[in-house]
């Protein structure tokens, strides 16, 4: 009896264990789905950061780059062929108008000069002639001595051989032109900036040494450094900027410190197609002559903005077919996809026109699949992310 007994409390603490055993089972598995289901429905929102629109500067900045030239620039070809007699000025010498660079030996074209010369004798001899012969006609013609026909003959002769005097002379004048070409001079105060020529080298009319392709280059290039032209291309939609009284700071690699003051000038009033850029120019004083032709320039424009627009991070944006976009999400934090008109565009802020008020809560980088009215959980990014985000939503 006293084994039954046992054995049925045996069995009763065995069967009691396995319920507990199965409830405890049981209660975690729904705990479990519970949690799976707080995590499903947590993770079926998305988390977003936002940012608050901002006003613009009150003054744009603009960091281009732009090349240095010369106020004058004049590469100097020869006008007749020949061999170079001398060179007498040599690179970076300091030259004045009408100072001789170079003489030319021109052979052949004094040949030619002395062939006008005997030429203009020539048909200054035959028109002698011509003058003497038609006044004799004419006073034979008076007395009936000759026909009119003979006398009007010699008068046209006497026409013809003036205007071969004419032409001689006119044809004297043009090698004495070319003669004096032969003396190559600076064509205005300034420096040299390029000698491409040696004694002896052969030259042709309308350009310098030949190269194995035909080409020709210029005997020298004399450079106005006294002001220099600052050439930069501004963007299509900065061009505004462009105004009487802008001024420009210009850095160059060979002076770091230094700093020099640009004044506008003038604008080239149309765009390339291929870049949406105008070519600007301003004027750099260069009394010193510290700058050079050619100088790569680092230029810093500053203006006043137009008008008080606001300005979002260019990673804001949602590109739609029919046009820009921002995700806005609301008080109940709901996303909604406004229209919006930007008007600059960086790779770091996006100017707006329209379409966004400084209250509204942008979502930066919204996620690619999020849908007009969805949830959306605004989380708080880590610290030196943002500056313009707010706080953790309360749920």
């Amino acid at each position: 009896m006293a084994t039954r007994t046992s054995s049925r409390t045996i069995i009763m603490a065995g069967t009691a264990l396995l319920a507990g055993w199965c409830g405890y089972l049981l209660v975690g598995r729904v705990h479990h789905a519970a949690a799976l289901r707080r995590d499903a429905m947590a993770a079926a929102i998305p988390d977003v950061m936002v940012i608050i629109p901002h006003a613009e500067a009150r003054q744009v900045n603009l960091d281009l780059p732009g090349t240095i030239d010369a106020w004058y620039q004049a590469p100097i070809y020869p006008q007749v062929s020949g061999y170079v007699r001398m060179w007498y000025k040599d690179y970076g010498a300091h030259v004045s108008s009408g100072d001789v660079l170079a003489e030319i030996n021109t052979p052949g074209l004094d040949a030619q000069f002395a062939q006008a010369q005997a030429d203009l004798q020539s048909s200054q001899a035959k028109y002698d002639l011509a003058v003497v012969t038609a006044q004799r006609w004419r006073l034979m013609g008076k007395s009936q001595a000759v026909s009119g026909q003979s006398v009007s003959v010699q008068d046209a002769n006497e026409k013809s051989a003036a205007a071969d005097l004419e032409a001689a002379r006119h044809n004297l004048d043009r090698y004495a032109a070319l003669e004096r070409f032969k003396i190559i001079v600076s064509p205005f105060d300034g420096v040299v900036t390029e000698r491409d020529i040696n004694v002896g080298d052969y030259v042709h009319e309308g350009g310098g040494n030949l190269n194995a392709n035909g080409g020709a280059s210029e005997l020298f290039s004399v450079a106005d450094t006294h002001q220099m032209r600052l050439f930069v291309s501004i963007p299509e939609n900065m061009s505004y900027i462009l105004q009487p009284g802008l001024r420009a700071r210009v850095h160059v690699p060979q002076f770091p410190d230094r700093v020099f003051e640009a004044r506008f000038l003038t604008v080239s009033g149309g765009y390339d197609p291929d870049t949406r850029t105008s070519v600007s120019e301003f004027i750099i004083d260069n009394t010193d002559h510290a700058l050079w032709p050619g100088t790569f320039a680092a230029v810093s424009l500053s203006a006043p903005e137009q008008g008080g627009h606001l300005s979002i991070p260019t990673g804001a944006l949602v590109f739609q077919e029919h046009g820009m976009q921002v995700a806005v999400v609301d008080g109940q934090n709901v996303a909604h996809f406004r229209d919006i008109a930007v008007g600059r565009m960086g790779d770091g802020a996006t100017q707006v026109l329209s379409g966004i008020t400084p209250a509204d809560r942008i979502i930066d980088n919204p996620p690619a699949d999020l849908l007009e009215g969805e949830k959306v959980h605004v989380v708080q990014p880590m610290a030196g992310y943002s500056n313009d985000v707010s706080e953790k939503d309360d749920e």
